[in-house]
């Protein structure tokens, strides 16, 4: 198995896996407008030994207040059937926060398991103040700075892409 970054080729197999993973279009047409519109600031893939994609983790922009204040967005991320309970989805989402604090982002949101994403060291967003758009998340909102100062007097609404708002 290789975690890599994603590239062109890849949008097939990506496709192919949300579809599967999340039993419908909805993620898979979001990931193709993101990447379409050029706002999937991070994706990774873990592929197989034979190249087939078997995960998948974007991290796309979100805004505080309507401010950019170098944070993304965690979603959508999946694992083939076949891979799960090997801790896969785990190693995607540390590869990519390796990467995205190395490029100097401030921090990570991703709606999601709460019990799932606190093992990777996220936090209930709203202990910080901190919610999304959509009402009764507030448990699964999580967030994972990146930088020491990354809340530092940040509060309010994180928005995602609109393209995020057609679920």
């Amino acid at each position: 198995m290789l975690i890599r970054v994603e590239i062109p080729i890849d949008a097939p197999g990506i496709d192919a896996l949300l579809r599967r993973a999340f039993n419908g279009d909805g993620e898979a047409g979001l990931v193709h407008d993101l990447r379409e519109d050029g706002l999937i600031t991070l994706g990774l893939v873990a592929t197989d030994d034979e190249g087939q994609v078997i995960g998948y983790v974007a991290f796309s922009p979100v805004t505080i207040q309507g401010e950019d204040m170098q944070w993304v967005g965690l979603a959508p991320l999946a694992v083939d059937e076949n891979y799960r309970g090997q801790g896969l989805a785990r190693q995607l989402v540390y590869e990519g926060l390796d990467s995205l604090n190395e490029f100097g982002y401030a921090a990570v949101v991703a709606l999601g398991d709460s019990a799932f994403y606190s093992r990777l060291g996220f936090e209930q967003a709203a202990h910080y103040d901190l919610h999304c758009r959509w009402p009764g998340t507030e448990s699964a909102f999580q967030i994972h700075p990146l930088a020491d100062d990354a809340l530092k007097g940040v509060t309010g609404l994180v928005e995602y892409h609109d393209h995020f708002n057609r679920f």
